[in-house]
């Protein structure tokens, strides 16, 4: 009975110590709202506005799950987990991935910190911060190029922090669900890094990606994205600007690349500590054509704890020679060579 005791004791001890050395958090967002846009579709000859319930507004809707675990010698385990889903339908976001925003596993110290999985490229990581509309799902630096935030398969990334300065690059063996290909190590590979900068009120970035075709046939295809921003925080009033260049050569045979330019900048104000109101204007410059859309995006977000807030969101698309820029991307819920104005107000709950 004694050696019972003794052994269940043990037990308790070994599982206290073990919890004293893992951290693991649970964590999400709630967001959702009701949104107005105008030109979403064509009936006959006339054109038609929706009014619909629309999940992720500021930011997209998800949970995870997040820890660390004590390695010793400054060495720590650590993962991330976590999956995005529509707060309208339940539904799970991200083509219906379980865990299709991070599912990730590495080692990190001193030096930095190596991961492996499903992860955010460098664009994502570093140029969020200089986005004034900080890459929300609508109405943001998204609406000109998804490609912010992507988020390759089959990832090994390497991320540091030394003081003022973060560095990060990542090598992803093969970025879509079909994974890698044998025999052809450059179809769907993505590349790409950056470094960020930021001390006192001002901060500034550049980040590069690269990614294959997803064929045999398209490998030696590539798209290459590059960007600039910085921001500079003048007490209660911050300034934002930013440059992206692209060069994409995936594209249907025969066609031409796709060359472009896009260009923004804005303000944020705090005008109280409940109080933020954002305006910004992006700008697509495509190289290969006239069709030049732009984007302009008044914002005020209020507090009610540090939790949960209220937004609203006034925004217009203004296309140019065709362009089909909707507030929600490109060829979304827009008439092509319409201008799209659009409304989103909601609520945001973070747990």
């Amino acid at each position: 009975m004694k050696t019972k005791l003794l052994l269940a004791g043990a037990g308790l001890v070994a599982a206290g110590l073990a919890n004293a050395q893992t951290n693991v958090t649970i964590y999400g967002i709630a967001d959702v709202g009701v949104e107005f846009l105008t030109n979403a579709a064509r009936v006959g000859t006339s054109n038609e506005n929706v009014f619909r319930m629309a999940s992720g507004n500021l930011s997209g809707s998800r949970f995870g799950f997040r820890g660390t675990e004590d390695l010793g010698g400054g060495m720590k385990a650590v993962f991330q987990l976590e999956s995005g889903f529509d707060l309208d339908t339940g539904m799970l976001s991200q083509g219906g991935r379980l865990f299709g925003r991070h599912a990730f596993v590495g080692v990190q110290g001193g030096l930095g910190a190596i991961t492996l999985g499903h992860q955010q490229n460098a664009l994502y990581d570093l140029v969020i911060k200089y986005d004034p509309m900080g890459f929300s799902s609508r109405y943001s630096a998204l609406t000109h190029d998804a490609a912010f935030a992507g988020r390759p398969d089959n990832t090994i990334k390497y991320t540091g922090a030394f003081g003022p300065l973060t560095a990060t690059a990542f090598y992803s063996f093969g970025r879509n669900l079909d994974g890698e290909v044998p025999g052809s190590t450059k179809v769907s590979r993505n590349v790409g890094g950056g470094v960020a900068y930021a001390s006192g009120p001002f901060g500034a970035t550049f980040a590069y990606d690269q990614y294959q075709g997803n064929t045999v046939a398209t490998a030696g295809q590539s798209a290459r994205r590059m960007a600039l921003a910085g921001s500079y925080a003048m007490g209660a009033l911050k300034g934002f600007v930013g440059y992206r260049w692209l060069k994409d050569e995936i594209v249907a045979a025969g066609a031409p690349s796709v060359r472009s330019n896009l260009y923004w900048a804005g303000l944020a104000y705090d005008l109280s500590p409940a109080l933020k109101l954002t305006g910004a204007v992006y700008h697509t410059d495509r190289r290969d054509s006239s069709a030049d859309p732009t984007s302009l995006v008044l914002s005020a977000d209020y507090s009610l704890s540090k939790r949960t807030d209220l937004y609203l969101t006034v925004a217009h698309a203004r296309n140019k020679s065709g362009s089909n820029l909707g507030l929600n991307g490109f060829g979304s819920s827009i008439i092509a060579g319409e201008n799209q104005t659009g409304i989103v107000a909601g609520v945001r709950h973070r747990f």
